[in-house]
């Protein structure tokens, strides 16, 4: 079995906005891409053009939702789009299942890995691990799981804005952050410390490292007259003159014609 270090000398790790994610799956594409090509064996497909299956470190789950009335007014469902990945926690119950010492947590920067000369493949860490969050690649016969993007975030030879995991490279709504949540005054403790950042499933005694935005409340409108049917939005579409003029007037007359 791999013993956990005591401590680390940071907490890498990523800050998700579910506020701001839309799903749009950037995130798996460009993960998928990077980690086929570069740390380890690539990331496997099987039968992708008849019933497909693959290994994947980051997946995005869809959930709705109905809010609780406000002024007993009906509230419209909300959708939110859930991120999920390794979440590198302090005490990784994946590390201390293993029985071939594979699977590890650096002392370092905090990342767990596997490796995958020493794995078996025997799945006990996915069986350990309560948030999913490996995948056993049925072609090479190892466990995966997310890095971190170990090889981008310490390779001089990429220029400095690309030295991130290739997640948060790419997410074009700016959903996802990394840093170090080790110290106090990094930009993504201080992004926790403001929008109240949450463990996923604290209960599980894990202590993960990456941390979840909740969505923030809607906005609502708190007029008495309100009913919750009306169009908020037919104020900015009315029509800004009656009667078309110029170059429309003279289209119009001529489509008249027709």
């Amino acid at each position: 079995m791999t013993a956990l270090p005591a401590t680390t000398d940071k907490k890498l790790g990523l800050v998700i906005d579910l506020d701001t994610c839309v799903g749009c799956h950037a995130c798996v594409t460009a993960c998928k891409g990077w980690n086929t090509q570069n740390y380890g064996v690539p990331l496997s497909d099987q039968d992708p053009y008849g019933m497909p299956s693959g290994t994947f470190l980051n997946r995005i789950h869809s959930f709705q939702s109905q809010p609780e009335p406000v002024n007993d007014i009906p509230q419209l469902a909300r959708t939110t789009h859930f991120p999920r990945s390794c979440l590198h926690c302090e005490d990784a119950p994946c590390v201390t299942v293993c029985p071939t010492g594979a699977s590890y947590k650096r002392a370092e920067d905090g990342i767990v890995l596997v490796n995958e000369d020493a794995c078996m493949g025997c799945g006990l860490c996915a069986w350990a691990c309560p948030y999913g969050a490996r995948e056993l690649d049925q072609q090479a016969g190892v466990m995966k799981k997310c890095t971190l993007c170990v090889d981008r975030i310490y390779n001089d030879n990429l220029p400095e804005e690309d030295r991130e995991p290739a997640c948060v490279r790419t997410c074009p709504a700016g959903a996802r952050h990394f840093g170090d949540l080790g110290d106090p005054e990094s930009d993504v403790s201080k992004l926790v410390a403001e929008r109240g950042g949450v463990d996923l499933m604290p209960e599980q005694g894990t202590k993960p490292v990456n941390q979840y935005l909740p969505p923030r409340p809607r906005d609502t409108l708190q007029a008495p007259e309100m009913t919750g049917e009306e169009d908020v939005l037919a104020p900015f579409l009315a029509p800004v003159a009656e009667e078309p003029k110029g170059l429309l007037a003279w289209v119009d007359r001529a489509l008249e014609k027709i």
